[in-house]
């Protein structure tokens, strides 16, 4: 994983990626979907691995991946150490724990705890927004 330095523009602290000086933690960012998946799909990693995948958002308490994944491709078996969200944004994307088998499309979304296994399989290529809760549960239950 790239790490972070911080950087001060306007009067307020922001997240750069060392690697190419993008900003990755600011009051405000926006994100054109299409363009950072045609990005991705252009770098050599996807050409080589079964999937490749760009960190939009980092801060302490949360964190926003765009993943891309070949058709007939899967991540193994795991657990996340934080509750996540995610949502399809092309494609179709089956995804598993113990107790469910889901299939979601475009514009489907899930959410899960922290701590339950999981995989995912792209039947076609497909590419999904994960968002991450990094921060500790909040003291009030």
């Amino acid at each position: 994983m790239n790490t972070t330095i911080k950087q001060e523009s306007a009067g307020a602290a922001q997240a750069v990626h060392r690697d190419i000086g993008r900003i990755l933690d600011a009051s405000l960012l926006r994100f054109d979907i299409a363009q950072l998946l045609n990005q991705i799909k252009a770098e050599d990693d996807w050409k080589k691995e079964d999937r490749n995948a760009i960190i939009l958002y980092k801060s302490p308490d949360l964190r926003v991946v765009l993943v891309s994944m070949h058709a007939g491709t899967a991540i193994k078996p795991h657990t996340a150490n934080h509750p996540f969200s995610l949502q399809v944004v092309e494609g179709i994307i089956r995804f598993r724990t113990d107790s469910q088998d889901v299939s979601l499309g475009r514009g489907q979304m899930i959410t899960l705890h922290a701590g339950v296994p999981h995989e995912l399989y792209a039947p076609e290529e497909a590419a999904f927004l994960m968002t991450l809760a990094m921060a500790e549960a909040h003291p009030a239950g």
